[in-house]
């Protein structure tokens, strides 16, 4: 059997997943004419940059005034692993790697940003571990796709469900809640393992906000507990 194909891809929620291909780089910073433009004006108008190469996908910090760092640690120059997170100017993006259905979409540019210019499909392929794959990446993507189904998630934290129509959160159960703040409480689950279970129905209805509402709702309250 053939494995998926693989989907590097750059998240920085609310912002739209940004692929990341071989023979073009991706381009990081405050100006419009960036693949992946940051609101702060700490940012260097070109920060960053990642480019394929013999060994990966590679993050070479461009001169920038106020540096890149990945998971914490001060960088001109890595090689990316899934799950990464790269810190620039008060801005934290996660690198992803992700078992994709259907063919890779392409890529085209708008006047702002990488977007994808199709709809990918997943399946039984989309799944992985937290640490890797954080659930808020996970939603984005289904969201794109505009997929229904579950997504089950098995935290060390408190375990649970949520399920999407059309990319949609509808429900979300864990063992201590459920509708929105379920929801809020997977997102928030930085370990564990999940699994997309495609077209399966909601048993009820508790959540009528997007995934953005419930990404924004998600870092605020993280916001708030590091503070």
């Amino acid at each position: 059997m053939a494995h998926a194909p693989d989907m590097p891809m750059l998240f920085l929620p609310p912002h739209p997943p940004v692929p990341v291909r071989p023979g073009r780089a991706v381009v990081i910073g405050r100006s419009r004419s960036c693949d992946l433009r940051l609101p702060s004006g700490d940012a260097s108008r070109r920060h960053a940059e990642i480019v394929a190469t013999a060994e990966g996908f590679v993050l070479r910090d461009l001169g920038s005034t106020n540096g890149s760092f990945v998971n914490g640690e001060p960088v001109t120059e890595h090689l990316l692993a899934a799950g990464d997170r790269i810190q620039i100017s008060g801005s934290t993006i996660t690198f992803c790697r992700i078992a994709c259905d259907a063919d890779l979409p392409d890529a085209s540019m708008t006047d702002e940003h990488t977007v994808l210019s199709e709809r990918p499909a997943f399946g039984d392929a989309l799944r992985g571990e937290l640490s890797e794959l954080p659930l808020f990446a996970v939603l984005q993507m289904l969201d794109l796709g505009r997929n229904s189904g579950a997504v089950h998630i098995r935290s060390d934290g408190d375990d649970g469900s949520l399920w999407l129509v059309d990319g949609r959160p509808v429900h979300a159960e864990t063992k201590s809640q459920k509708g929105f703040d379920a929801a809020v409480a997977l997102v928030n689950a930085a370990t564990g393992s999940f699994r997309f279970e495609p077209e399966v129905e909601a048993p009820e209805v508790t959540i009528t906000a997007n995934v953005t509402e419930l990404l924004l709702e998600s870092a605020r309250i993280q916001d708030e507990e590091v503070r």
